[in-house]
């Protein structure tokens, strides 16, 4: 059996501020610790469950954030950036389930950290005409490649989010947002706890045969800046339906590729690092 393991931070146990999830915060060095435990959780279920390969990728901010030798010895870790496929790098037909560690909810929920990838430069992002996060677009693009999504770790709304993708994924509410920045926190030992005993069961557990999609689909993004947007216009491909949002049609996994190089992009106009 083998595992892949996207790690963001927002949504790991404990964490509710800035502070605790980019570097340089007061708690960041805190955060990135308790970010390590929560994958540890997830690698001890998957273990139990019989796993023979666990791969994890560092898949927040810098994606330098959990510390090799804090990660549990039986997984790889993929760490660093750039990466072509972001938060999905190093994902291929031949892993059997993937599981999300730390997600948390798309731009304009109410949930801890919650934002779409690039802080406040994002407006708002559909996809198919659908709105989309971080969680949603991993999750089609997973079923793209042909890797089912088996558990999902994060705040409530997060957990929200995900089964109202994909009602069959486990999740595993770390904690409650009780506003952006503020959390009703479940007792650290006891989510780790839950979040080792939701792994190991799940993939356990006979799933359904996941659905890859057939044929193209449609990216679009709302940026907050219209610079940004004309600037995407010289990508080919990138068409506007206003002065700042653009889209793009492609198969996934290709179409998350390229919305890399948007965010690529963005952050060379605005200073902005993606995933913080």
């Amino acid at each position: 059996m083998r595992i892949y393991i996207s790690a963001d931070m927002e949504g790991v146990t404990g964490l509710v501020d800035a502070d605790d999830v980019q570097p340089g915060g007061r708690d960041y060095e805190r955060g990135r610790l308790m970010m390590a435990e929560d994958v540890n959780a997830a690698i001890r279920g998957a273990l139990a469950a019989g796993a023979t390969d666990i791969t994890v990728n560092d898949a927040h901010g810098p994606m330098r954030n959990i510390l090799p030798e804090s990660l549990h010895p039986a997984a790889r870790l993929i760490r660093g950036k750039p990466k072509h496929m972001l938060m999905l790098e190093g994902l291929a037909p031949e892993h059997d389930a993937m599981v999300c560690v730390g997600y948390h909810s798309r731009a304009g929920a109410l949930g801890v950290l919650s934002h779409s990838f690039m802080g406040h430069e994002i407006e708002d992002m559909w996809l198919d005409g659908r709105p989309v996060g971080e969680i949603g677009l991993a999750h089609a693009t997973a079923a793209a490649i042909g890797v089912p999504v088996a558990v999902l770790t994060g705040d409530d709304c997060a957990c929200a989010e995900m089964a109202e993708w994909d009602a069959s994924v486990t999740t595993v509410a770390v904690k409650n947002a009780r506003d952006r920045f503020a959390a009703d926190l479940r007792p650290a030992a006891e989510a780790r706890t839950a979040i080792e005993d939701a792994v190991a069961a799940s993939l356990s557990a006979q799933r359904p045969a996941t659905v890859v999609p057939s044929g193209p689909s449609t990216l679009t993004v709302r940026w907050q800046s219209a610079s940004v947007a004309s600037t995407l216009l010289g990508i080919p491909g990138v068409t506007s339906t206003d002065t700042r949002t653009v889209q793009a049609q492609g198969p996934l996994p290709s179409l998350y590729r390229l919305f890399g190089v948007w965010m690529r992009v963005a952050a060379s106009l605005t200073n902005q690092h993606p995933y913080c």
